[in-house]
């Protein structure tokens, strides 16, 4: 594990119960072990009194540098991004851009929304196979920022989803102990803004008699992935997608087995379990109508 040096500053992902799915400022004081590293929280304290930072050994696979912060970003409808609450990022999508400024954001993870400043946000980025970011930083971001507060402000901007009927679709489910899970389905037909009914492909009614039929919002509907080139064999960290009770999970292989097979670490729960090479395929992202896929 040569991706960080002692010292090095880094965001740390928080195994707490309500807490899970959330990003922390700290330093990696040393590495462990293999795959294992002792991190110290930059705003979590050891204990009541406030004397000491908190330190834990981690995996790695809960440790990753940085994001890159924009000097200036306009955030507008339905980006995901990140909510700074209780001194730590929180992912979410923005639902509203309210006339005072600030944005509604929706958090999958609880079902809340909340109001946030642009200065409390920033723009949702997933650290693939501990080389790139994805999205990656665009030259743009990183230009000189001269707005003031007084002429910053929101772009109101509507995205338009155009999936037709018949379509083949992911779906983002919400359910209990199915969130983040992604499941294979077809449009029936659109609704009321931003809405459509599907039917699942893999699953019934609490009748058995026909396919699960439901109402979708577009924020969590993506056209199906397109297949990839064939990978002969997963590398440790890289960022795959698992077959699991016939829906789609995004996680991240800890471990290479015999016999092509191999654990992979969810960042959600916070668990590993061990799948078959045929059960996993290459993680895509789908981002501002387009597939990015891992290199």
């Amino acid at each position: 594990m040569d991706y960080f040096k002692n010292g090095d500053e880094i965001e740390i992902s928080s195994n707490e119960e309500g807490f899970r799915g959330s990003w922390y400022s700290g330093t990696l004081i040393k590495k462990v072990k293999k795959q294992k590293v002792l991190v110290e929280y930059k705003t979590i304290l050891a204990n009541e009194l406030g004397q000491k930072k908190l330190r834990e050994e981690l995996d790695v696979v809960l440790v990753r540098p940085p994001p890159p912060r924009e000097s200036h970003c306009r955030f507008k409808l339905s980006d995901e991004v990140d909510a700074y609450i209780q001194d730590g990022w929180w992912e979410g999508v923005i639902t509203e851009v309210l006339e005072d400024g600030r944005f509604a954001v929706y958090f999958r993870a609880n079902g809340e929304q909340t109001k946030f400043w642009p200065s409390e946000l920033r723009l949702h980025r997933e650290w693939v196979d501990y080389q790139r970011w994805v999205p990656p930083l665009q030259p743009e971001e990183v230009a000189e920022d001269k707005s003031t507060p007084e002429n910053l402000k929101p772009v109101k901007e509507t995205v338009q989803l155009n999936f037709n009927q018949g379509a083949q679709v992911e779906v983002r489910s919400d359910e209990e102990g199915f969130e983040g899970a992604w499941l294979s389905a077809t449009i029936l037909r659109r609704l009321k803004k931003e809405k459509y009914m599907v039917q699942y492909q893999n699953f019934r009614n609490d009748k058995n008699t026909e396919l699960l039929t439901e109402e979708a919002d577009g924020r969590n509907i993506r056209p199906q992935p397109p297949k990839t080139e064939y990978v002969d064999c997963f590398k440790v960290l890289q960022k795959v997608d698992a077959l699991y009770k016939d829906c789609w999970w995004t996680g991240m292989i800890s471990k290479v087995l015999r016999g092509k097979k191999y654990v992979v670490y969810f960042h959600e729960t916070q668990e590993k379990m061990e799948f078959k090479h045929g059960d996993l395929r290459q993680h895509q992202d789908w981002i501002d109508g387009k597939w990015i896929i891992p290199s």
